[in-house]
């Protein structure tokens, strides 16, 4: 390798030649379309029938599925303009992130749900029903729990609960739904908890107590008596049959839930003395992969639900628990937490069989089947909306490049590039790359001299085709408030822009998010890609959405808030058929930093007074040359804080900002000042 020499920069221009072009004879048409971005994000995979790229390059909602007509189609871009749009404007002034929720999605996921089950009972001659539960962990917020048991009540749909105030929040909702509909009892329990749920029999609502342990048996049984109820105890089995991968981890015999073989032998007992009704209830674990693997584990519940009428046990019900799982990647495989290999109509036909196969050898009568089916219903009906800011681009200036080598080898390295040596040209960038560093470490280099070096370096690995193409794009949210999942367990969701889908990607990138943290990022995609394929930000200012997929299910309950990033707004939009096909019926601003701060028991109102008070005191010592000119000062000073305090934590933009910057937009905000006559 030559001698490397190391020049100022401001004493010699050096000639930098353009990065060499593939000769062309004839124009390259640049041709690029909806469907092209549909195949490149695998939209018609995880997002059919709901999602889809339309003719102007945007997201449409399908809002009924395959029921959908074309007019009743939602343009995703148009509703968030509507949504962001000012409200001088005609918009609603929420600012992002924002999840839109859809109310027909959810309805038409639990249809299609109930229908698959009812054709698989018709189709086999089950002679019993399909009764499912939601269970509300999933998504607890009320319009969501709402919206299921209003939907639901011509299913006898019913609800499952896990705690006491998920009970508490069920018992309420089923008050307006069908009196036949399950509620289930789940979880660990204490004398409050199972004084709830028999309560809740008290009050016409079919709910039953799952034993987890084995002493929740002796607290039902002695509350029941004293409250006068008569219950109904169901059996939660620890099967054998579990399935790997993460999902599976909480299943088996060392399962985290529910009573061994053993046990459920002298449980039985007991209830067989006490002529109480009851039912079996398993779990093999979420995103079941596989029929095989469902049909194994519902064949041994089923196996032991007709022990149990062996044993004298008055069974009604077997609830085969969750674990219908969603493609999250489109792939339609087996083979990973991220994808099943299955539809609603196939998963319906296996428990079916399965079900009915055991009870018709063993001569026990079909039971009503139960599911606990929440991510499968929820995960589609909303989606996250949130904006790129910028982006950091992992290149150099090439104006910026001045550069000196010694005697020929700056021709060398050129013709290097030029002959496409990948190997001479490497090896020259790294040797140069850490003789400049260490110069710049003792002090002979200055930090222009080494940008200069980087630049020349860049330009060699572009030439060559060795650079990194991959630009960081700044996304205006919080990973681990919106995307705990993505964090915690690496679950993938669809991230896709809303719109530029009829322009051809021109790079690759990954996201990260406003928090301090290095994990806020994302790095890993659908498809197992470590990049994305996005467009270029406008330079003049034009705004980049992108949505996240299939996050209705876990994600609002598991956020947190890590430095203090509140919840997202929140939409519900349902079709209708207005102009633009859509109409908000509900819009909720995200949290405040006064509620994040509040949540964290601070107390702005305190917070604001401690400010103002400072503010009043660095404004005194200072003094001015006129009065009017310090209470004008302060006021503005009252009204800074006031916003920041009312405003969301994420980044807004210019022209929000310019609209709170008003002093009579901040007074009308609700502060905790008003100026008066005197000027505060």
């Amino acid at each position: 390798m030559p001698a490397l020499a190391c020049v100022d920069t401001y004493t010699t221009d050096v000639f930098i030649p353009p990065s060499p072009q593939p000769s062309s004879t004839a124009a390259v048409v640049d041709t690029w379309s909806p469907s092209l971005s549909s195949s490149l994000y695998r939209i018609d995979g995880w997002g059919a029938p709901y999602f889809s790229a339309n003719s102007s390059g945007n997201i449409s909602v399908r809002p009924h599925g395959s029921n959908t007509l074309p007019h009743q189609d939602i343009d995703l871009l148009k509703l968030v303009k509507k949504v962001t749009d000012p409200k001088q404007t005609g918009g609603l002034g929420l600012h992002l992130p924002v999840i839109v929720r859809f109310p027909d999605v959810l309805k038409n996921r639990l249809e299609c749900l109930q229908s698959a089950f009812d054709f698989a009972v018709q189709s086999q001659g089950y002679e019993s029903h399909y009764q499912g539960v939601y269970p509300v962990k999933c998504n607890q917020d009320r319009f969501v729990v709402e919206d299921i048991v209003r939907f639901g009540s011509q299913f006898r749909f019913g609800l499952e609960a896990g705690s006491k105030p998920e009970i508490l929040l069920a018992m309420s909702c089923l008050c307006k739904g069908n009196n036949e509909a399950f509620l289930i009892c789940n979880g660990f329990k204490d004398a409050e908890y199972v004084s709830l749920a028999l309560l809740g029999r008290k009050l016409a609502l079919n709910t039953v107590i799952v034993l987890e342990q084995e002493e929740e048996l002796d607290l039902g049984i002695d509350l029941s008596h004293k409250m006068n109820v008569r219950p109904v105890i169901g059996l939660r089995a620890k099967l054998r049959t579990k399935h790997s991968g993460h999902f599976g981890s909480t299943s088996g015999e060392k399962g985290k839930f529910g009573l061994t073989t053993t046990q459920i032998v002298r449980v039985v007992r007991k209830l067989v003395c006490l002529t109480v009704s009851s039912f079996l209830h398993f779990h093999i674990g979420s995103q079941i992969p596989s029929t095989s693997l469902l049909s194994d584990g519902v064949s041994e519940a089923a196996q032991l639900y007709c022990e149990l009428v062996r044993l004298g046990a008055n069974m009604k019900v077997i609830d085969i628990g969750g674990g219908l799982g969603i493609d999250y990647d489109g792939s339609k495989s087996g083979e990973s937490d991220l994808s099943v290999a299955y539809t609603l109509e196939e998963y319906a036909e296996a428990v079916v069989a399965s079900v009915r196969f055991v009870c018709e050898r063993r001569s026990v009568k079909h039971p009503v089947i139960c599911s606990e089916s929440g991510r499968a219903i929820v995960s589609h009906h909303s989606v996250l909306i949130f904006e790129a800011v910028s982006t950091v681009k992992h290149q150099a200036d090439h104006d910026d490049i001045q550069f000196l080598l010694e005697g020929d080898d700056y021709e060398e390295l050129y013709s290097a590039v030029m002959r496409g040596d990948q190997e001479r040209c490497l090896l020259y960038v790294e040797k140069l790359k850490q003789r400049c560093v260490e110069g710049f470490k003792d002090g002979v280099l200055s930090i222009e001299q080494l940008a200069s070096v980087d630049g020349l370096c860049e330009w060699v690995l572009k030439a060559i085709g060795g650079s990194d193409p991959v630009q960081t794009y700044n996304i205006n949210l919080s990973v681990f408030t919106s995307v705990p999942d993505l964090w915690g367990i690496e679950q993938l969701f669809p991230i896709v822009p809303i719109h530029k889908l009829d322009q051809r990607p021109g790079t690759r990138g990954v996201l990260s998010d406003l928090t301090c943290d290095s994990d806020g990022k994302i790095d890993k995609f659908i498809g197992g890609e470590s990049t994305l394929p996005l467009h270029e930000l406008e330079s003049g200012g034009g705004r980049y959405f992108l949505g996240m997929f299939l996050g209705g299910a876990y994600e609002e309950a598991l956020g947190g808030v890590h430095n203090l990033f509140g919840g997202p707004s929140v939409v519900r939009v349902l079709q209708s058929d207005g102009p633009h096909s859509f109409a908000v019926t509900r819009a909720v601003p995200g949290q405040s930093s006064a509620d994040v701060l509040r949540g964290m028991q601070h107390e702005p109102e305190m917070m604001f007074e401690t400010l103002k008070h400072r503010a009043e005191e660095v404004m005194h010592r200072k003094g001015g040359e006129g009065e009017d000119d310090d209470e004008g000062e302060f006021c503005n000073v009252a009204a800074c804080l006031d916003r920041s305090f009312h405003n969301m934590p994420y980044l807004a933009t210019e022209e929000v900002l310019s609209m709170s910057n008003s002093l009579s937009d901040a007074v009308s905000n609700l502060g905790f000042y008003y100026c008066d006559e005197d000027g505060f």
